[in-house]
C-alpha cells in the first residue's frame, strides 16, 4: 500500500509539472488578445463553471470552521496569483516566470515555520537561502537593476506558500472539494471585474477565439484539475513534499519558451540550479548530515 502511494505521488508530480510548466506559455498566448484582468477573471470563472456541480453539492460543508481557510486558499492560492502571473508576463518571458515559480517550495517551508508551527533543520534553512539567492540572480537584469516585473511572480509564489500550508489545516474536505469551494467564493469578484473591462475590444484582435481557447485550456487543466490533484497530494503527504513539483516546472516552461522563440540567458540556468539545490535541501532535510557521517566513517 505504501509503495502504491509513492507511485501515485510521483505520477501526480509528473502530471502537475507538465500542466503547470505549460501554463505560462498558455498565458502568453492568451495575453495576445486579452488584458491581464480579463485573462485572470476568465481563468477563475471558467474553473468555477467546471467545478460548479461539485461546489453546489458540497456547499453544506462550507461552515464557520473552514470558511477562513477556504477564503485564504481561494484568494492566495488561485485568485490573486491568477492576476500576478500574467501581469508579470506583460514584461518578462514565460520561461522566466516558470523558473521563478520554483520559489514556491522555499516560501512553503518559510511560511510554515513562521506561521504554522512547522519545524525545520539547518539544512532546510540553507535550502531556503539558496532559493532566494537563485531568485535574485534570475531577477538581476545585468545592468545593476532588477527586473521588477519578476517580483510579481515572487509575490505569487509567496501567496502559494501560504495557501499550501493552509490546505493541510482544512478538516472534512478533500482536494476536489477544497478546489471547487475556493473557486465558488472567488467567482463573484472575478465576474464583477470581467464585466468592468472592454470585452468588445477583444473581438477586434486577430485570432481572439484561438487565444480564448488557450485560456480555457489553462483554466480547465491548469486551475480546476491541477489544483484539485495538488491539494489532494498536499493532504496525502505534506506541503513541503508536494512542493517537489517545483523541480520540473522550469524545465517544461523553458522548453515551451524556447519553442516560442524565447532565448533564456545562460546565466539564468545557474540561478535555476541554485534554486533547485535549495528545493532539494528543503525536501531532503537530513542529506547534509548523512553525507558528513559517511565521509567521517571513511
Amino acid at each position: 500500500m505504501k509503495k502504491q502511494g509513492k507511485i501515485w505521488h510521483w505520477l501526480v508530480v509528473a502530471l502537475l509539472s507538465l500542466i503547470w510548466g505549460t501554463s505560462y506559455i498558455l498565458m502568453k498566448k492568451g495575453l495576445r488578445s486579452f488584458s491581464t484582468y480579463q485573462l485572470a477573471s476568465l481563468r477563475i470563472l471558467i474553473s468555477f463553471v467546471c467545478l460548479l456541480p461539485i461546489a453546489l453539492r458540497n456547499l453544506p460543508k462550507l461552515n464557520k470552521n473552514n470558511l477562513r481557510s477556504i477564503l485564504i486558499i481561494g484568494f492566495f492560492g488561485s485568485g490573486i496569483p491568477a492576476f500576478l502571473y500574467p501581469l508579470a508576463q506583460t514584461r518578462i518571458d514565460s520561461s522566466l516566470t516558470g523558473m521563478l515559480n520554483t520559489l514556491s517550495s522555499a516560501f512553503t517551508l518559510a511560511i510554515g515555520i513562521l506561521f504554522y508551527k512547522r519545524k525545520a533543520i539547518r539544512s532546510q534553512m540553507a535550502g531556503v537561502f539558496l532559493g532566494f539567492l537563485g531568485a535574485a540572480g534570475l531577477l538581476y537584469s545585468g545592468s545593476l537593476t532588477l527586473n521588477y516585473y519578476g517580483l510579481f511572480v515572487v509575490l505569487a509564489t509567496l501567496m502559494n506558500g501560504v495557501s499550501n500550508n493552509e490546505v493541510s489545516k482544512v478538516e472534512g474536505l478533500n482536494g476536489l472539494q477544497i478546489t471547487s469551494l475556493s473557486f465558488f467564493v472567488l467567482s463573484p469578484f472575478a465576474l464583477a471585474l470581467l464585466l468592468s473591462t472592454d470585452l468588445h475590444a477583444v473581438t477586434l484582435t486577430p485570432h481572439w477565439l484561438q487565444n480564448f481557447s488557450y485560456i480555457a485550456i489553462l483554466s480547465v487543466l491548469g486551475s480546476a484539475f491541477a489544483n484539485a490533484i495538488y491539494y489532494s497530494l498536499v493532504r496525502d503527504t505534506s506541503p513541503v513534499v508536494a512542493s517537489v513539483v517545483a523541480y520540473f516546472i522550469p524545465i517544461v516552461a523553458t522548453l515551451w519558451g524556447i519553442s516560442d522563440n524565447e532565448h533564456p540567458a545562460p546565466a539564468m540556468f545557474i540561478s535555476v540550479l541554485l534554486i533547485l539545490a535549495g528545493v532539494y535541501l528543503i525536501n531532503r532535510p537530513g542529506i547534509i548530515k548523512k553525507y558528513l557521517k559517511i565521509n567521517k566513517a571513511i
